[in-house]
This record gives structure tokens, C-alpha cells and sequence, in this order.
């Protein structure tokens, strides 16, 4: 392997995430390997809080106030998801979704 931040930030996350071998991540592209490893993260983001509503947050917040942050963080990428899938449609969410998408894409 190699002794740069690569190996922390990218192939041992590739690896722990995707179960992809060092082979693997060597014969793939690095911009492919940084889209699967982002990919992982919105997956993980997505269904963070699972199962939880509301009321579990606040219970939980009471012993841990920095779960309130990650619960905005997971409801935000829920509605960003609910809106691209037409969930909700009609509030002119979907546009403006899939224009973060698209610019995250960019650059």
C-alpha cells in the first residue's frame, strides 16, 4: 500500500464499505473509486436514523445535544431524496434537488 492520506481517506474506507479488494481499487479509476466512496457516504447519511422519529431525538438529545445536528443532517438528505423521487411533488423541491446534485457533480 502506500503511506499517503489516500490510504486513510480513501482506499481503507473502499475497502472497509464496499468490501473491494487492493486489486480491485487498483485497476479502477480514482474519480470511479471517489463516487463509490461518496455514494457510501449518502447511503450511510440516509439511513443513519432509521427507525427513530421526533420524539426518540429529543429523548436521546437530552444525554447528547450533538444528536439534534446529525438528525437535521439525515431529515435534510431524506427531503432531498423524497423530493428527486417525486414524493412530494409539486413544491418545486425537485428542481432545486436535483441542481444540488448537479452542481455537486461539477465540482
Amino acid at each position: 500500500m502506500t503511506n499517503s492520506l489516500d490510504a486513510v481517506r480513501l482506499y481503507i474506507p473502499l475497502m472497509k464499505e464496499t468490501n473491494m479488494t487492493w486489486d480491485e481499487i487498483k485497476r479502477t479509476p480514482r474519480w470511479e473509486l471517489e463516487g463509490i466512496l461518496a455514494a457510501c457516504h449518502e447511503y450511510n447519511l440516509l439511513h443513519s436514523m432509521d427507525g427513530y422519529d421526533a420524539k426518540d431525538i429529543g429523548e436521546m438529545a437530552k444525554n447528547k445535544p450533538a444528536i439534534r445536528n446529525d438528525w437535521s443532517k439525515y431529515m435534510a438528505q431524506k427531503r432531498k431524496y423524497e423530493a428527486l423521487s417525486g414524493v412530494h411533488s409539486g413544491d418545486g423541491s425537485v428542481k432545486a434537488a436535483a441542481e444540488e446534485l448537479k452542481s455537486k457533480i461539477r465540482g
